[in-house]
């Protein structure tokens, strides 16, 4: 999941995908576009967020290391929880594996919790089923109680999901 809401918004998801396609491997699905409000932190730009399937040799640790540095070549800042970014990209899945530890939790532990994640993942992955929940993407987002509206971007203009 890749996420931006400062500068040229659309041109620094643009550019992760292509690093990620040379770094961690093939993007074989995507999903369209979407905005939402920042959240956590309203005070801030709107985000763009996009979902990405990626079929990868690597181990989740792996994938890991390179998103992070992927992040900070794009230009990401360490900053406060919650705030603004050029650049963030989550891994919210691999496969059906569980992973815990202190810097990779996998599945992702707020997913669930977020429609900004679960409207591009729906439109890319709406069956796949939540290996510790146990419920697909299309039914954790009709239980998700996140208030924020994610929009459609297309061709620039927003239509509400």
């Amino acid at each position: 999941h890749t996420g931006s809401n400062l500068g040229d918004r659309i041109a620094y998801m643009a550019q992760a995908c292509a690093m990620i396609e040379q770094q961690v491997g093939k993007i074989s699905n995507q999903s369209r576009l979407y905005e939402t409000e920042a959240w956590g932190m309203k005070d801030q730009p709107d985000f763009i967020n996009q979902a990405l399937e990626v079929q990868t040799e690597l181990i989740p640790e792996e994938v890991l290391f390179h998103i992070k540095k992927i992040e900070k070549e794009i230009g990401r800042q360490e900053s406060k929880k919650w705030h603004e970014r050029i650049i963030d990209i989550d891994i919210l899945f691999f496969g059906d594996q569980k992973i815990s530890k202190d810097n990779l939790k996998i599945p992702h532990p707020h997913c669930h919790e977020r429609m900004f994640v679960l409207v591009p993942l729906m439109e890319i992955a709406g069956d796949f089923i939540h290996p510790i929940l146990n419920l697909s993407i299309e039914e954790l987002y009709m239980e998700c109680e996140d208030p924020l509206e994610v929009y459609l971007m297309e061709n620039g203009n927003e239509e509400e999901e």
